[in-house]
């Protein structure tokens, strides 16, 4: 009997032991086979997409690729509801919505500044149009068509309708707050060394928030912003308690080229017209009232 109960309990330890290594191998294989969550999104970005968006370079250098112009140009003229609070120089004015709309906001709060008197003179060419400009007018005039701001469509002349912009209230008022609506005077007479154009007091470019505030803050032109993202891995900054980061990536000539961001984050994409494009990424879940560090910029320098 003695035996017995000897070898039943060798039986039992071994049977519980057999559905301990089981059970573990089992946990073991289950780990193995549950895939991990990812953190990141792709995007996908090709050649074509370094001569698009709103960050553009367009100068003597970097010529408008006619696919980059925006497809939501509207002629003024054709719907009078669009002109509100400004006029315009002639009925020919073609303008990108994206950017009317931001040009409207603005000038509504100027109103709120008793600054009244906005023209908005030209804003999209086509290069047939700029052509013609530039065999009338000249070169001290005018540029060669591809080389002007006005054939991308996110630039505008703005005037008054009291005098020259440089005197009037309205350039003074843009010249201090318009980059808190996306746009930058494209042009300032202390630059005219790197953009290789003279003060213009009127022509202002759409490139969009938080840029526009970033360029103001350092007192660049899109020139300098652009070489300055090439240098450096990232560039973050809070605007209106919402942190940005901005990264510049080359792209290659052929093929796709793929780019990680963290994923439930918002991102846009630019081309700079030259070799890559910019990536503007931000958490669309952030509350700006926790923000404690606003408009605080930081960068990180790229290893050499």
């Amino acid at each position: 009997m003695k035996k017995l109960a000897l070898a039943l309990v060798a039986i039992v330890l071994a049977l519980v032991v057999y559905s301990v290594v089981s059970a573990t191998q089992s946990t073991e294989e289950v780990k193995k086979t549950v895939p991990k969550k990812p953190t990141t999104q792709t995007v996908s970005v090709t050649a074509d997409d370094i001569s698009k968006g709103q960050l553009v370079l367009i100068n003597a250098d970097h010529e408008v690729n006619d696919k980059a112009v925006p497809e939501d140009l509207v002629t003024l003229s054709k719907h009078p509801k669009l002109i509100k609070n400004f006029t315009t120089a002639d009925d020919s004015i073609k303008i990108s919505r994206d950017m009317l709309s931001a040009f409207q906001q603005m000038i509504h709060d100027a109103k709120k500044d008793n600054v009244t008197h906005f023209v908005i003179n030209s804003s999209y060419r086509s290069k047939k149009v700029q052509a013609e400009l530039y065999r009338t007018k000249g070169a001290d005039i005018a540029l060669p068509a591809g080389a002007s701001e006005h054939n991308l469509g996110l630039s505008m002349d703005i005037g008054s309708s009291l005098g020259l912009m440089e005197n009037a209230e309205e350039g003074k008022w843009l010249a201090k707050n318009a980059a808190k609506y996306g746009f930058i005077l494209r042009y300032p007479s202390d630059k005219t060394d790197i953009t290789g154009i003279q003060y213009e007091a009127w022509h202002f470019r759409y490139v969009g928030l938080p840029h526009s505030l970033i360029m103001q803050k350092r007192d660049w032109v899109l020139e300098e912003y652009m070489n300055y993202l090439k240098k450096h891995d990232a560039l973050k900054t809070t605007v209106n308690g919402m942190t940005y980061t901005i990264e510049h990536h080359d792209v290659k000539a052929t093929g796709t080229t793929t780019i990680e961001v963290p994923l439930e984050q918002s991102y846009t994409v630019s081309g700079d017209n030259d070799q890559g494009v910019i990536l503007t990424i931000w958490n669309p879940q952030e509350d700006p009232q926790q923000q404690e560090a606003a408009n605080q910029t930081t960068t990180t320098k790229k290893q050499q």
